[in-house]
This record gives C-alpha cells, sequence and structure tokens, in this order.
C-alpha cells in the first residue's frame, strides 16, 4: 500500500510540475476509421469491429514502443478502453507505460456525444461508469478524460456542459482518480471568443464550488485571447491546463499554444500528423520524434 501511494504521489508531481506534454491516444469507435485513414489503413484492411481495434492496437503499441516516446518529453498519455484492457509485450498497457516509458496513464470514459442542445453537445450518459473506474483503478490508470463540445456562445448550453462535467468529476475525484474536464470549443465557431470568455466565468465558479482537496486538470480549447486560461490554472484545486490541437495542423497548434505558458500540450491528431503504417521504423521514429519535439517545445 505504501508503495501504491509513493507512486501515486509521483504521479501527480509529474503531472502536476513535469515539462512535457500529454499524449492523446484516445481515439474511440466513431473516430477510429479516420485515424487508421491518416494512417494509410483503410477500410478495406478489416472487416469488423475487433479487426478494426487489431489495427488501431498496432498503431498504438507502434508509438509506444518507440524511442523517442518516453517520459523525457511526455507526462502522460490518454487510452481509450481498449487500450487500457491491451498488452504490449505481455504487459498491460498502462503498467507498461508507467514502467517502461515513465508515463503516467489516464483513460477516456465518456461515451460519446450527445445530439446538439442549446448550442452545446453534452455526454451521452455513463451508467456503468463505476464499474469502468473500479477497473481502472485495478489496471494502475492516474486519471481520467471525457469530452464535450460547445459549439457556440449560447449561456445556458455552456453552463449545463460545464455543470455535467463536474458533477461526473467528483464521481471520478471519489474513485480516487484525476479527472480531466474538457469543454472543447469547436475552433471553427463564429463565437469562439465569446464563448471562452463565458465558459471561463463558468469553470471558475465550479472550481470554487468544488470540495476543498477535489483535484481536477482542464483540457481546453487554445483561446484567442492569450493567456485567457492562466488564472485557472492557479487555482488550488487545479492540477493543470491542457490543451487539444482541435483539428489545427501541428504547426499552428504549436505556434498558439506557445503564446499561452500556462498550458501544456494534450494533442492527438497533431502528435501523429504524417505518421504512415508503410514507413519504415528509422522514417517512423525520425517523424514521431519531431512531433513530439515540437510539441514539447511548445509546451514549456
Amino acid at each position: 500500500m505504501a508503495q501504491e501511494t509513493s507512486t501515486k504521489q509521483e504521479q501527480f508531481d509529474r503531472i502536476a510540475k513535469g515539462k512535457g506534454f500529454i499524449a492523446a491516444l484516445d481515439q474511440s469507435g466513431g473516430s477510429t476509421p479516420k485515424a487508421l485513414a491518416l494512417y494509410g489503413v483503410m477500410e478495406d484492411a478489416y472487416s469488423n469491429d475487433d479487426e478494426m481495434f487489431g489495427e488501431i492496437q498496432k498503431m498504438r503499441a507502434r508509438i509506444i514502443t518507440a524511442p523517442d516516446f518516453n517520459s523525457d518529453k511526455i507526462l502522460g498519455a490518454i487510452l481509450f478502453e481498449k487500450t487500457m484492457d491491451n498488452a504490449i509485450d505481455g504487459i498491460q498497457v498502462p503498467t507498461y507505460l508507467w514502467e517502461k516509458c515513465g508515463v503516467v496513464p489516464f483513460l477516456k470514459v465518456d461515451k460519446g456525444l450527445a445530439d446538439e442542445q442549446d448550442g452545446a453537445q453534452m455526454m451521452k450518459p455513463m451508467p456503468d461508469l463505476d464499474a469502468l473506474l473500479a477497473r481502472a483503478v485495478a489496471a494502475g490508470i492516474f486519471g481520467t478524460k471525457m469530452r464535450s463540445v460547445i459549439k457556440e456562445a449560447n449561456k445556458t448550453g455552456i453552463k449545463n456542459v460545464v455543470a455535467q462535467q463536474f458533477e461526473v468529476g467528483k464521481q471520478i475525484a471519489a474513485a480516487g482518480l484525476v479527472p480531466i474536464i474538457e469543454p472543447e470549443v469547436d475552433i471553427h465557431s463564429a463565437t469562439k471568443a465569446e464563448a471562452e470568455a463565458i465558459l471561463k466565468a463558468e469553470l471558475k465558479a465550479a472550481l470554487d464550488a468544488l470540495p476543498s482537496g477535489t483535484k481536477v486538470a482542464l483540457k481546453l480549447t487554445i483561446p484567442n485571447e492569450a493567456g485567457l486560461y492562466d488564472d485557472l490554472a492557479d487555482h488550488p484545486e487545479v492540477v493543470r491546463v491542457v490543451a487539444l490541437s482541435g483539428g489545427y495542423s501541428t504547426d499552428d497548434a504549436c505556434a498558439k499554444l506557445s503564446q499561452n505558458p500556462k498550458m501544456i500540450a494534450s494533442f492527438s491528431r497533431a502528435l501523429t500528423e504524417g505518421l504512415n503504417v508503410s514507413m519504415s521504423d528509422a522514417e517512423y521514429n525520425a517523424a514521431l520524434g519531431a512531433n513530439i519535439s515540437k510539441i514539447y517545445d511548445a509546451s514549456l
């Protein structure tokens, strides 16, 4: 138990104070075909969901076992549920991440987005969340991530998104995990700046209302106004504020992120940009290493 506590503390300190970024390897059912296609694995390469998830597991294992995927520049990695249950070299992925790479494992727990209402998409219900959290704890997961999307500056929609995120966040914290709260603002929104101002106020109110000692991280779209979320990063209950790439290219996302010194990256598509299944190991490792270095530099 003492060792478990010291591991947890070591992981907490890395996420809270470490230099680097959190890799997002959590594309799930809906986004998997697109992620695979970008990687050069087309839909005719698999004939059912099991085969599709087998292909994404190969893709993720190649990333995780690459020489530059280590604690020098990467603090944590967010996994999809099937990846958490999978193994690399006979070792369950969360254990492999921590023991072989020094990378803190997180788990995506949401079940996707509900239909748009009041300019936002809340999360679908998660009736089996407690069982999933228990499995995550047993697998050595440190924290979770769950995503909602804000499409426009609608106060009702934004308020509802934040309320749901924090309600579920408290359930996750009670299970002994650190929740990453992710209310993404769509980068294509015509009212992005206004939505971000409303979101910031709602997040501040929700953070202030948290029971003392309930720690959360925030995953936010890089804001139009540089430094907008700096004071949220300084909130006593916030472990870290991380940025999503949101569809920006790696270069754009890194340039925008570097204007926000209190945010670090948690990029998904930008991390894997330019990688292809047909690359030799040397080409692949060089391309991934270049992406990792770019994202790391922007996170400093």
